[in-house]
């Protein structure tokens, strides 16, 4: 696949050899959690993707290089056999995996991760990141094993098998080896995990166990994986570790499986600057250093980069009565204006120097895949400062540019300002953006000057990421519902899941919900996306959501990773890094390593 940036060369031939590779950490990116059952706190891509899954694998991996699809030869089981109208879902494990200690992979084990996945949310919702309730696992009517290899799921009502397949089993089916983490205390005899009350134990017991960082590296618990490495070595304090390969692997591999090392990074430039001294063997690229490519290159690196299968955006706040904000921000005409608003190609080229590609909705142009709809291609709210003008006069508003315009006309009827907005409402808000990375604040100024012109006030202030996150979300932090109107605090080109329904996102009540979106047309949509059969339902929600502009869709940055000219593997093993998925395994070294 060509990228945004570069294209990963065919895999070198002659004979391989294996090292230490070393794989740059960014700046707050280091991975403090190990076991890998996460929760809202730690389900993060560097606690994860370079961390978890190199020990223990999904059920289901669905990433085939930058294309979002389920690979057979790394997924732990067989695509499931559906009966009983989509109700029914029986699993078989792929032989091909066993465990570090020689034991088999089992159906036990899936259930095993189930029956703590209950416990967990029982305790705390919280503690499964996409727990939503009523949904998975509360859905889950029976889970038997009739053997070893088998696993039969019974549902509560049908659903859509690509999503439950590749977004609910794919994130909540990682076997766990029961045989060995069963109990509650570490000299404690294995438990029967079915019976509630034991699992809860075990759950804790292990959560416990993870705290512990700096035995990560020594616990006898974590060293019984599935994965192609198990770790070595894990400093609490910097967040580095060393893997070294599992040889009971049996997932594909490259002949000669080097060590896998994660060098934290206190900032993005002494990153950089390893990059350019080559004491760094596979880095990022950020968006910002992307004039720095050609340098990289010449000190004997490919270098690849393409946006991740995500969106970026910035969310509205519907229940915000500040200013009658809520009120405004229900009305399609207000969102569409502010969308004609955005230049995002002059952002593109300003901001991410060119490395990045336009987004219109849930679903990203790029890479290329089957689920965007034809609205989504080109831009419905192309930038047009006089377009925002035209909709918010023909609504009711008198428009002072440069100053802040007020409602002339409220109402409801076609021609006025909406429902909740009476006579004297001044378009003026707040927008409260992540301090890092330094494109939010670009974007947002940029976005503040040009409403100006429209007569739009715009009020800039910024936060921490995570701060932002905890403080301004309407289901968990109602205190602060009234004290912003919008909001980014996500990482340029936050991941869709595989099968990419905005179910939980923006669905009425939606467990990720910031801002408290609701139309009952989205509901139906989505709800057709994961209960239905249309193979197209997707496609028709990522329309609507695209053109009713829910929350503020902005340009995706590309990914850039380089690695060493003397490292190689399959394709795929490196155009994965734009979807922040890692496979070491696969590398391998051209030359012998001094």
């Amino acid at each position: 696949m060509k990228g945004s940036v570069g294209s990963v060369p065919e895999p070198a031939t002659g004979k391989q050899y294996a090292g230490t590779i070393t794989y740059a950490l960014a700046p707050n990116s280091v991975p403090i959690w190990i076991f890998p059952l996460n929760s809202s706190f730690s389900a993060s891509a560097y606690n994860v993707q370079p961390f978890q899954w190199q020990m223990w694998r999904p059920l289901y991996w669905t990433q085939n290089g930058a294309v979002p699809e389920i690979v057979p030869s790394m997924s732990l089981a067989r695509r499931p056999v559906w009966s009983d109208n989509n109700k029914t879902l029986t699993i078989t494990m792929n032989s091909a995996y066993k465990w570090s200690d020689g034991q088999p992979v089992t159906s036990r084990d899936v259930l095993f991760d189930l029956d703590l996945m209950k416990a967990a949310v029982k305790e705390n919702p919280a503690n499964w990141v996409y727990y939503t309730p009523g949904y998975f696992p509360d859905n889950l009517v029976s889970a038997t094993t009739p053997s070893p290899s088998t696993l039969v799921l019974k549902l509560s009502k049908p659903v859509n098998p690509t999503w439950f397949e590749e977004d609910i089993l794919a994130t909540a089916g990682t076997p766990f080896p029961s045989h060995a983490w069963a109990k509650d205390s570490v000299d404690g005899s294995i438990l029967d995990f079915t019976k509630p009350a034991n699992a809860k134990k075990i759950y804790d017991f292990l959560i416990a166990q993870n705290k512990s960082l700096k035995t990560y590296a020594t616990n006898p618990l974590w060293k019984v994986v599935d994965g192609p490495y198990h770790l070595s070595a894990y400093n609490p304090t910097s967040g580095a570790f060393t893997m070294v390969p599992n040889p009971s692997y049996g997932g594909p591999h490259a002949a000669r499986v080097s060590n896998f090392q994660g060098v934290p990074f206190t900032s993005n430039t002494a990153e950089q600057n390893a990059l350019k001294t080559s004491k760094i063997d596979v880095g990022y690229i950020d968006y910002t250093a992307v004039p720095q490519i050609p340098s990289v290159r010449r000190r004997g690196y490919n270098v690849f980069g393409i946006p991740t299968f995500g969106s970026a955006l910035a969310a509205f706040n519907f229940k915000n009565a500040t200013g009658h904000f809520g009120a405004i921000a229900s009305q399609l005409y207000f969102r569409q204006a502010l969308a004609h608003l955005q230049d995002q190609e002059g952002w593109i080229k300003a901001y991410m120097h060119g490395a990045g590609v336009p987004n219109f909705g849930p679903i990203p142009t790029v890479p290329p895949n089957h689920w965007v709809p034809d609205v989504a291609k080109t831009n419905p709210y192309p930038f047009n400062v006089a377009e925002a003008i035209r909709l918010l006069k023909s609504h009711g508003w008198t428009i002072r540019p440069g100053g802040t315009d007020t409602c002339t006309r409220p109402g409801t009827g076609p021609d006025a300002c909406g429902a909740g907005i009476p006579a004297g409402t001044r378009l003026a808000f707040n927008l409260i953006y992540a301090n890092s990375p330094a494109l939010y604040g670009q974007e947002s100024a940029n976005l503040a000057a040009t409403a100006k012109q429209a007569g739009i006030t715009i009020s800039l202030s910024s936060a921490s990421g995570p701060y932002i996150a905890s403080h301004y979300a309407n289901p968990y932090t109602p205190a602060t519902i009234n004290k912003w109107a919008m909001q980014i605090w996500g990482r340029p080109g936050e991941p869709n899941l595989p099968y990419p329904t905005q179910f939980g996102f923006l669905n009425t009540g939606g467990v990720y919900q910031a801002g408290s979106y609701s139309n009952p047309t989205a509901d139906k949509l989505i709800n057709a996306s994961i209960y239905g059969n249309d193979p197209e339902a997707v496609r028709k929600e990522a329309a609507f959501l695209t053109l009713d502009e829910p929350v503020l869709w902005q340009p995706i940055p590309d990914i850039i990773f380089a690695w060493k000219n003397s490292i190689s593997g399959p394709r795929a093993a490196f155009e994965n890094f734009s979807q922040y998925y890692v496979t070491p395994e696969f590398w391998y070294l051209t030359t012998p390593q001094h």
